[in-house]
């Protein structure tokens, strides 16, 4: 049987058919048993890893082994569709080749690495769903241990960055496979790279701090701690009310917030009054004339500092001496307090408590003074009282 082609020519459908049964009859056979090998082990090793997942799961708290064995399944099942579909493929399909000048070459790239490459970037998907798994168990960890409003936004962030990341890397192994060349993309992107460094370098620096902050934690949100560049006039420590990425937020005694930079805070030393508990130990200058009683101030000192609220009694206050100077005697207290945040209260009350006790008690503080001589043909012409 024939008929006419558009081309003209005559279509031999008989034979049409006979190549076609010739083509099917050696392949049906192998590709039916790839179909049902592969059927079998689908069922067979997803039954398996069901009823391991199962036993884990009554013996192990955590679920971290659960969601590897629900990613291993997954990885198992991608496998054995991808060996059917390329078992299939090398049958059915012929290899793909180049013809030049007359020489047939196979090329690098056939169906079946399409195939793979396929595979590869679907398998990453449920491992990056594990990765963002683990690290989500650890963000519950940390969050549970503070009250910092940064992990419930930072961490989330950086977990959906890593699966990104885990994705990123499969394509990367794809690409070859597909037949795409990644070296003119890795070059394309380390020059977008150093671009954008530079370009973003203080953004990213304070990026980088914050996440190490995130890490270190010298501060939380509520710690009271020292500034360093605050506004003249004005408190030199602050409460810390939000930490960043970019920046933190400290309000002062005169309740001004200060946006201090990340790197700015990582370079420096932090000071931080209430991180290592509520109780610090202050240390107060004091001085008196040379001409006074030095138990007779010590012991008054330590008197007024019993009677301020917010001063502990054990350990007791203790006064020390701590040198000489022009025209005094240096004297410290040191008194352990109840509470850091009210140092600079408990600090003021000790001070003019005990300049009215000194006053009362008839020891001198010291202030600069001078005698005059004033000297005649005759000699000495008078001596004027000392201070005026």
């Amino acid at each position: 049987m024939s008929m006419q082609s558009p081309t003209g020519g005559q279509l031999d459908f008989q034979q049409i058919w006979t190549n076609v049964v010739a083509y099917v009859e050696p392949r049906w056979l192998p590709s039916l048993i790839v179909l049902a090998l592969a059927g079998l082990i689908y069922i067979v090793a997803g039954w398996i890893l069901r009823r391991v997942e199962k036993r884990l799961a009554a013996r192990t708290e955590t679920d971290l082994d659960d969601e590897f064995l629900r990613a291993l399944r997954k990885v198992v099942r991608l496998t054995v569709v991808a060996w059917a579909i390329s078992q299939l493929l090398s049958q059915w399909v012929p290899p793909l080749v180049t013809v030049t000048e007359g020489v047939r070459e196979l090329n690098d790239v056939q169906p079946q690495d399409w195939v793979w490459g396929i595979w590869t970037i679907l398998v990453f998907f449920p491992i990056s769903r594990f990765v963002g798994h683990v690290m989500a168990t650890f963000e519950q960890k940390v969050m549970s241990r503070s009250d910092t409003a940064l992990d419930e936004t930072a961490l989330p962030m950086v977990n959906r960055f890593v699966r990104f990341l885990v994705i990123a890397v499969g394509v990367l192994l794809a690409l070859p496979q597909l037949g795409i060349s990644i070296a003119p993309l890795l070059g394309g992107a380390g020059v977008m790279g150093l671009a954008l460094s530079f370009a973003a370098k203080d953004t990213l620096s304070n990026l980088i701090a914050g996440v190490l902050l995130i890490m270190d934690r010298p501060f939380k949100v509520g710690d009271r701690i020292e500034l360093w560049n605050a506004p003249r006039e004005t408190g030199t420590w602050g409460d810390v009310i939000e930490i960043g990425l970019r920046a933190t937020k400290i309000r002062n005694p005169d309740n001004l917030v200060v946006v201090v930079p990340n790197n700015e805070i990582m370079r420096r030393d932090i000071i931080n009054y209430t991180m290592s508990g509520d109780d610090i130990r202050l240390r107060i200058p004091f001085s008196c004339a040379y001409e006074s009683d030095i138990e007779r101030a010590k012991a008054l000192l330590k008197e007024v500092a019993h009677e301020v609220k917010g001063v502990k009694l054990d350990p007791a206050p203790i006064v020390i001496v701590r040198g000489f100077g022009p025209s005094e005697v240096n004297l410290q207290l040191r008194v352990w307090i109840m509470e850091a945040r009210s140092r600079r209260r408990i600090a003021d009350e000790i001070t003019e408590k005990a300049m009215v006790a000194f006053a009362e008690a008839g020891v001198e503080i010291p202030y600069p003074k001078r005698e005059l001589y004033i000297r005649g043909d005759g000699g000495v012409a008078g001596l004027l009282p000392t201070g005026e």
